[in-house]
């Protein structure tokens, strides 16, 4: 699936079918991002750069500057499961490359 495809396939969703795992609601406060910011994020995609598939799971990349990206890890069924949450002050082209 690529990019395009795959930020359709999230907007097809709603806030209320966003489910965070405990790891990723910890991880959130951990890292100071805001849940409602990633929910936004997943609902309306415009920030993401990067996704890619890995058993049943999704590696995605929201970039909201060259140096400052959120990093999601998430599982989609009829839901879309939260797995981890990763905010990292890098360039992410890097991260990724």
């Amino acid at each position: 699936m690529n990019l395009n495809e795959f930020k359709e396939k999230l907007k097809r969703h709603r806030k209320s079918d966003i489910i965070f795992t405990n790891h990723a609601e910890i991880q959130a406060f951990v890292r100071e991002v805001d849940l409602e910011e990633v929910k936004e994020n997943i609902i309306h995609p415009d920030k993401l750069v990067y996704v890619k598939e890995e058993n049943a799971k999704y590696d995605c990349y929201f970039s909201y500057s060259r140096h400052l990206y959120h990093r999601y890890i998430l599982a989609i069924n009829n839901k879309i499961i939260i797995v981890t949450i990763i905010k990292i002050n890098r360039d992410w082209q890097k991260a990724i490359g």
